[in-house]
């Protein structure tokens, strides 16, 4: 579970306060300081497969992007900054980021093609809160990575199975698409990816 440091702060605060060399990964969900779970080797063993499958084809496409280790993402309104599993970035317009220089933050869905999720036991944030946000904040794609099937019902279907939530941003609003198994993912940013739902969940087992 994620534990709260309940004391209030702005965003700027936070910034100051986190750790030079953390130990642990923190988020500021609506001006509280989130301690994050401490990932799993599966979690990580998913999390780095994704981040080889997207390098290579925006590689390949010759695109200006580019997947950093650590950077938020801080929704213009509210007091709220995440560090999301992976976060793929459009180098060029990152001249228009006014924090990006000097505390590593992007709020400009233009610099944010892509956000990636991969669930672990907060998977609440993952589907509710970050789901509102980015979509608010005109993100134009959101994965949620469930490959251990632990969200709500609701999201993954009755009996719970491993799902990849895939979220487009249409007029403004998010319409889902879900792979499971053997389906190929349809990806709107890297519609020529060939990557099935199965041979990520396998990388987690």
């Amino acid at each position: 579970m994620t534990q709260a440091l309940t004391k209030q702060v702005t965003f700027d605060e936070f910034i100051t306060w986190y750790p030079e060399n953390p130990q642990r990964r923190y988020e500021l969900h609506d001006g509280v300081i989130i301690e994050m779970t401490p990932p799993t080797g599966d979690h990580e063993e998913v999390v780095g497969f994704l981040v080889g499958e997207i390098v290579a084809e925006y590689r390949r496409l010759n695109l200006p992007y580019f997947i950093p280790k650590t950077v938020f993402i801080k929704p213009i309104e509210g007091k709220s900054a995440y560090s999301p599993d992976v976060l793929l970035l459009n180098r060029p317009n990152l001249i228009n980021e006014p924090l990006w220089k000097k505390q590593s933050t992007v709020s400009d869905a233009a610099s944010i093609p892509l956000v990636i999720e991969v669930v672990s036991t907060n998977w609440r944030d993952d589907y509710h809160k970050k789901l509102a946000d980015y979509e608010e904040m005109g993100i134009p794609e959101y994965w949620i990575v469930d490959y251990a099937a632990l969200g709500g019902r609701a999201f993954i279907g009755n009996p719970k199975q491993p799902t990849i939530s895939v979220y487009q941003l249409v007029e403004g609003e998010y319409q889902v698409t879900q792979f499971r198994g053997g389906e190929r993912i349809q990806s709107p940013t890297f519609p020529e990816l060939i990557l099935t739902a199965e041979q990520i969940f396998q990388v987690g087992k």
